[in-house]
């Protein structure tokens, strides 16, 4: 019989993060074939006559073949449960994507092999450091011409800022791709692409002491690269430390190629070696152990109406300790009030299970009536705890926003105040304001066009937006500080957000370091806690 320890001691809750097209989706595919999850690959490029990719389930993804919000995807592989955090790629991402990362225990870093680093990449790793989980780094694509894989490895250390140990090395790339070299086993795993359409690629492997075989196999040249790479990898690298990957100073790099299913298997099984089961959270004054009996979890995303029939609302939470049981009475901190969460369901993207028990390291999904916001904490109520709160970041692109039919206002505020709660929009407004015209920040403008489809099709209220200068934000950390008495450029905005919070929008770093230079004392930050 399964022990509450045990079951969170199978757990591995994680994220995988990339630039727009990198292959994360198709990686993230692989593990769920792999785990039995799902019986054929679906095609990602949104055409009518494909499938749609299992992770994408809202109407504007599948129009426009990208994930706009974030899946939570759960199955089991080599006896442990696995429960992939599924983040948007896709450059016109939300705020979603940053939060999603803080119910993660670790993350996947996906990278073109030929483009290696990547903006949209280097945003969402920053928030990995910000909590120093581990990164796992998968060099995708390798099947077609890449970088020089020691440029890729000094590109991720003096970009990223973090050390990084190759565990294979790739043999070619793109039409001379050979394979890669497994250097725990000293073992060539040989690539050869299938014909015959299946996921599955035909791969041997061959002893690097066998040198006659191998220069037949990969030529004089390749075959002398990889002796070469191999001298210098083993001679000038550093050594593997796992103490380092925990703690998120060191980034074990695979290469490989997700399409072709090359080198997929041996990662995730060296993932799912080197990464630990649940990890203990903060609260306000104290640690949580994942293996508590007491339950306690928190909201980090609120989706509404996934279910056009039936117009509803999930928060989904992340288990911090303990297990969850159906029917159980908890206490929702926030309100201070013990409520039992209804219909507690399992995501498998659209595709969802009324579950009966759940763990430390899981996402469940539960029916919100309402009462939850972003970062709210529930637990036994034998054990008050807050967990500490999820930051908000600072959106780039901002909008004036307004309803066209004044009419509307009513239905206008409602939706957007409730699109907010669900954290893929910021709302703001002027000094004193009402929500007549409000500023929407994002940080990727497909959030707009989410905007104006949502509002129109679940609120019917047609929207007037009219796009600002700004793209830049800061919170005034400074707390008895009156805006309206600082020297600001002319450009600058003074603002605040729906909880009081006073901020400043610039239109450039210049701007930024003018209000910093002409007010003594003032401290602006990048995101709120609060």
């Amino acid at each position: 019989m399964a022990t509450m320890e045990n079951e969170i001691k199978k757990r591995r809750t994680f994220a995988i993060i990339s630039h727009p097209d990198a292959g994360k989706t198709t990686l993230t595919e692989k593990f769920l074939l792999y785990g039995g999850a799902i019986a054929t690959a679906g095609m990602v490029k949104g055409k009518k006559s494909m499938k749609h990719a299992v992770s994408d389930w809202m109407e504007i993804e599948k129009q426009r073949g990208i994930s706009v919000t974030s899946s939570v995807l759960q199955f089991e592989y080599d006896g442990r449960c696995i429960n992939i955090l599924d983040t948007p790629g896709h450059q016109d991402f939300s705020e979603d994507t940053y939060r999603t990362l803080m119910a993660a225990d670790s993350a996947v870093m996906v990278i073109d092999g030929s483009k290696g680093v990547e903006r949209q990449t280097i945003k969402l790793f920053k928030v990995c450091m910000m909590r120093h989980i581990p990164v796992f780094t998968f060099v995708n694509k390798m099947d077609r011409e890449a970088r020089n894989p020691f440029d890729l490895l000094e590109e991720i250390e003096q970009v990223l800022g973090i050390n990084t140990y190759a565990m294979n090395w790739p043999i070619g790339s793109g039409r001379d791709f050979k394979g890669v070299y497994q250097r725990e086993e000293r073992k060539i795993l040989q690539f050869t692409a299938a014909d015959n359409g299946r996921h599955e690629v035909a791969s041997e492997e061959v002893d690097l002491a066998d040198s006659d075989r191998l220069e037949a196999m990969l030529g004089e040249d390749l075959y002398q690269t990889l002796a070469d790479d191999v001298e210098l990898l083993d001679g000038a690298g550093a050594e593997f430390d796992l103490d380092e990957v925990s703690a998120g100073r060191l980034s074990p790099v695979f290469f490989g190629s997700a399409l072709t299913n090359f080198g997929v298997e041996p990662f995730l099984k060296d993932f799912l070696r080197m990464t630990s089961s649940p990890l203990a959270r903060a609260t306000a004054d104290d640690i949580v152990d994942p293996f508590d009996k007491d339950f306690s979890a928190f909201v980090f995303k609120i989706q509404a109406n996934m279910n056009k029939a039936h117009r509803d609302r999930i928060a989904f939470m992340r288990i911090c300790s303990g297990k969850f049981e159906k029917g159980m009475e908890v206490l929702h901190v926030q309100g201070n009030r013990k409520m039992k969460l209804s219909q507690p369901q399992q995501m498998m993207a659209e595709e969802r299970q009324i579950i009966d028990e759940a763990y430390a390291g899981d996402i469940i999904g539960v029916f919100d009536p309402g009462v939850f916001s972003i970062g709210d904490t529930v637990c036994a109520p034998s054990r008050k705890i807050r967990f500490e709160g999820i930051p908000t970041f600072a959106p780039e692109h901002f909008s004036l926003v307004s309803p066209m039919d004044t009419m509307k206002r009513k239905q206008f505020v409602k939706g957007m105040e409730q699109i907010a709660q669900e954290g893929a929009i910021q709302i703001f407004r002027p000094l004193g304001g009402g929500m007549e015209e409000v500023i929407v920040g994002v940080v990727g403008t497909l959030q707009f066009d989410v905007l104006v489809y949502r509002l129109k099709n679940e609120y019917g209220v047609d929207l007037r937006m009219q796009g600002l200068p700004y793209s830049h934000i800061r919170w005034i950390e400074n707390e008895d500080l009156d805006p309206r008495t600082l020297q600001l450029s002319s450009d600058t905005r003074r603002i605040e957000d729906l909880k009081g919070n006073k901020l400043l929008l610039f239109t450039s770093p210049w701007n930024i370091d003018w209000a910093l230079d002409h007010n003594d004392g003032l401290e602006l930050a990048e995101f709120s806690r609060n």
